[in-house]
């Protein structure tokens, strides 16, 4: 097989050259086939003026499917090596007899420099696409992409570049126990939840974080749910075996800032942070790979994924403004204003077609717009008028089977209200006895509906009965504000809570 080189500079002479080469072409191919010649075009990256052209006749032994041969080696060898000799034994077969022409961001100078030089006879060009990849070779762009890419604003490319690793630490054992099912599990895995207790005794304290606790989740996946979501100020967020060992599992290092707010996904596979360093994050929880990143406007505070939607998540934070965004596409779905000065809490209703918010704006006398009630899909206010007491809400949780919820308020009570229009208030239970003082004290059912239980700024757990309004028991829990506290979703009995010492603690 014979292969020749024509390599000729971007110039006058270049026209002519073309010029005489035109009826030798002619002739060619009316002594051949239009299917027994293939011609392979490289522009090599940094080789403006230089066009390397490759034409390779087919051998005389060809067999009847007339096969045409490519050659091997990638246009980036030649780029590389511009002074040794381009030509290279064609080894691989490709089936058909399409044209491949491959070309960089210099192809529109370098076409147009050729084509429209002189008043001589120039082929013209054609693209054609190969059902053939070969790989090391750059797909061709057209021009009208290249500069709507161009034209896109840095804030995605510089999400894009933020899409990196997140660092994690492996703690002992961790590859091993973030995957397993638990023993301890196993047996509950098949049946119904029991009747919750009211814990009474220490089983593993954790004490690995360096800062505040902010909050923390069980993982979703029942069969997963031995590991445990905790989010810091000390700028982590870690997974814990708090079933069998009690061990920190892994931890991620993706934020600059505190950690306000971290959620599973209903997968258990990923999780979603925010902090105040305005950055939202998805990492992947074996591979600790950031899958979606985004810089926001506002330090985020709450976090919430869509109950029947796994792909859309709501987040909100030092803004007016609550966003709901699609981590398929990374784009932003919808926002919804309101005249507050900050989101402290998110909180979607059955069916997820109707989401609250609690806010910080509270006037002189009363709280107006403390709670606010969105359609999920208009981003239309529903109702502003639900909680009218001078009082902000820090948490919202709500009822597992009842269409209720409770509103943890800075007057040391909770308060019951309706998930249904309009929701009104259930003016003869109030769950006080506890105290908050400023500190974003969560609430939480239990999964059976029957008890309700929340921190203190005091360092002790309250446990009131759901029906009746009364306190149970008391748990003197910790030293600093207990800032959580949350039932196991499997194994009942089982309780987590955390505080502003950076501790946690598991009951039972």
């Amino acid at each position: 097989m014979s292969s020749s080189l024509v390599a000729y500079d971007d110039s006058d002479s270049e026209a002519e050259a073309e010029k005489a080469e035109v009826p030798n072409t002619s002739s060619r191919q009316k002594s051949l086939p239009s299917s027994s010649v293939d011609r392979v075009q490289y522009f090599a990256p940094g080789s403006l003026g230089t066009k390397s052209t490759y034409e390779m006749q087919p051998p005389e032994n060809t067999d009847s499917s007339g096969t045409g041969t490519v050659c091997e080696d990638p246009p980036e060898h030649y780029a590389q090596n511009n002074n040794t000799d381009l030509t290279s034994p064609c080894r691989r077969a490709y089936s058909g007899h399409t044209a491949l022409c491959m070309s960089y961001k210099n192809y529109e100078q370098t076409s147009s420099s050729s084509t429209n030089s002189g008043n001589g006879v120039s082929q013209k060009r054609i693209h054609k696409d190969s059902t053939t990849a070969i790989k090391g070779i750059r797909p061709y762009i057209p021009k009208r992409l290249r500069q709507d890419n161009s034209s896109m604003p840095e804030k995605r490319e510089s999400d894009q570049r933020d899409s990196s690793d997140c660092g994690v630490k492996v703690g002992i054992s961790g590859e091993q126990t973030s995957r397993k099912v638990s023993e301890l599990i196993k047996p509950y895995l098949g049946s119904k939840y029991k009747l919750t207790e009211v814990p009474k005794s220490l089983i593993f304290p954790m004490s690995k974080h360096s800062g505040p606790v902010n909050e923390i989740q069980w993982c979703p996946v029942r069969e997963q749910s031995h590991m445990l979501l905790s989010a810091s100020m000390d700028k982590t967020v870690k997974v814990w075996d708090a079933v069998d060992t009690g061990c920190c599992l892994k931890t991620y290092s993706c934020h600059s800032c505190a950690v306000r707010a971290a959620q599973w996904s209903s997968c258990g596979r990923r999780i979603l942070s925010g902090g105040f360093d305005s950055m939202l994050h998805l990492t992947d929880v074996e591979t600790g790979k950031q899958i979606f990143s985004s810089k926001n406007e506002f330090r985020i505070s709450a976090l919430k994924f869509h109950p029947t939607e796994s792909n859309i998540f709501i987040c909100g934070g030092f803004s007016p403004e609550v966003k709901a965004w699609d981590i398929r596409t990374s784009k932003m779905l919808r926002v919804y204003k309101a005249a507050v000065q900050q989101t402290l809490d998110i909180l979607f209703l059955p069916e997820g077609r109707e989401f609250l918010t609690s806010t910080d704006a509270v006037s002189r006398d009363s709280a107006d717009r403390t709670i606010i009630a969105w359609d999920f899909q208009s981003a239309a206010k529903i109702s502003n008028q639900i909680f009218h007491e001078r009082y902000t809400c820090p948490s919202l949780t709500l009822h597992p089977k009842e269409s209720m919820f409770v509103a943890q308020t800075n007057g040391n009570y909770m308060a019951l209200f309706s998930a249904q229009r309009p929701y009104r208030i259930n003016k003869k239970k109030r769950y006080e006895g506890h105290k908050v003082e400023g500190f974003a004290v969560g609430c939480e059912f239990s999964p059976d509906g029957t008890l309700l239980v929340t921190g203190s700024s005091d360092g002790k757990v309250f446990f009131y009965n759901y029906h009746t309004a009364r306190i149970i028991r008391t748990l003197s829990a910790h030293k600093e504000a207990c800032v959580s506290a949350i039932f196991h979703p499997v194994l009942p009995s089982l309780l987590a809570t955390c505080d502003w010492a950076g501790e946690i603690k598991i009951w039972q």
